[in-house]
């Protein structure tokens, strides 16, 4: 048989679900987020510009600071993708043949039989040995380093999508329905990002969609319940 376009590109395939995973935690943080802030001020006040600026100031905050997290991090992650990569071209230059060995080792381990996996090494090394040796000893694949830049858009990018929802739903209506709206639509969106989640990684969506739905929930619960306290305190 031969392999499906999913089975040759296996690594490029879980690249993309990784960021697509990525993508819906990160609109699934904007929802619930930003819908405990502007649930918990609507607690307190019904001034539409209010839940306009709070909204707004949640979703600029909230989407530059994921943005910026994930600058740092995958930084450095690549980081430390290159000092591997630098430190195995060192080793591949000073003891070529140590390297070679360690490579025959590790495909023996995989499987192959002592033979073939020293012949299938002397070919990897002869074709390109620091690729050989990144793909099989570090799990690297150095023509798809992390980019720290297209992470942090995405994050902001998925931050602000998410954020959106909330804020639309909590300042178009009309005051007297504008709450039960907002919970509304926030609750059938985390039902959406809850099954979309558990899809991407395989699980069964239920206990997924469940947890997703009573942590919104819970959240806008408690901020609701603070504006509100809050709010009689200061009339």
């Amino acid at each position: 048989m031969q392999p499906t376009h999913e089975e040759s590109h296996g690594g490029a395939l879980g690249a993309r679900l990784n960021w697509l995973r990525a993508a819906v935690l990160g609109a699934n943080d904007g929802i619930v987020s930003t819908a405990g802030l502007v649930v918990g001020v609507a607690g307190a006040t019904d001034s539409r510009s209010a839940l306009l600026t709070a909204g707004l100031a949640g979703l600029l905050a909230g989407s530059m600071s994921m943005a910026a997290g994930e600058y740092v991090s995958v930084s450095t992650q690549r980081d430390s993708e290159m000092a591997a990569l630098a430190q195995e071209k060192l080793e591949l230059r000073e003891q070529p043949e140590a390297e070679l060995r360690e490579l025959t080792d590790m495909l023996h381990a995989r499987g192959l039989s002592r033979e073939v996996a020293r012949e299938a090494a002397e070919q990897l090394t002869a074709r390109d040995a620091l690729r050989a040796h990144a793909r099989v000893e570090l799990g690297i694949d150095p023509d798809e380093l992390t980019n720290p830049w297209h992470a942090a858009w995405a994050s902001f990018l998925a931050f602000t999508v998410g954020a959106l929802l909330p804020l639309l739903a909590i300042v178009l209506p009309p005051p007297a329905v504008r709450l039960w709206i907002t919970v509304a639509s926030v609750l059938a969106a985390l039902v959406l990002t809850g099954w979309s989640s558990a899809r991407l990684g395989a699980a069964r969506p239920g206990r997924a969609v469940l947890r997703n739905v009573a942590g919104g929930a819970l959240a806008m619960a408690v901020t609701y319940a603070a504006g509100a306290l809050l709010g009689a305190v200061g009339a």
